[in-house]
């Protein structure tokens, strides 16, 4: 049986944004076309599918790394500044993510059933959750033509 550690993660997102799509708990608030994803950003996402795309990605990545808290998960979505655009001379500053757009997704994610809050911990993958990743994986793994892939089929 496959897993979500079998298949390429960027595969593996866009399944899974596809999936989240039927979703009724998953959909972007009111206020999502406007916000800007971290403070290093100057414009808001532009992608039509940007918030199942990032509910996507934040399922994967609390099933990899959970139990975790969305202060972790900030510094994983964020970036790095580059000092001013003029001369360029200032080095990079780490900056994190939004934590409204991490903490709003978890919490749709959790009302859907994939994702639970643990005792002090942070949040962590439920089993539906994990099924759910790991269906995707499968289906996912049979549609994908690369050889490197098929010792997992």
């Amino acid at each position: 049986m496959a897993t979500l550690y079998d298949v390429p993660p960027e595969e593996l997102i866009e399944a899974l944004t596809e999936t989240l799509a039927d979703e009724d708990d998953i959909e972007a608030p009111d206020w999502a076309e406007f916000t800007k994803t971290g403070v290093d950003r100057e414009l808001p996402p532009e992608q039509e599918d940007f918030w199942t795309r990032r509910a996507a990605s934040l399922l994967r990545k609390v099933a990899v790394d959970g139990p975790v808290g969305v202060n972790a998960l900030r510094s994983e979505y964020g970036t790095s500044k580059q000092g001013t655009t003029r001369y360029r001379v200032r080095p990079h500053q780490k900056t994190k993510g939004s934590g409204n757009i991490i903490r709003t997704a978890l919490q749709q994610l959790e009302d859907a059933g994939y994702v639970e809050t643990s005792e002090n911990d942070g949040r962590r993958i439920t089993g539906e959750g994990r099924s759910l990743l790991d269906d995707t994986a499968g289906d996912l793994l049979t549609e994908l033509d690369r050889p490197e892939l098929e010792r997992y089929a």
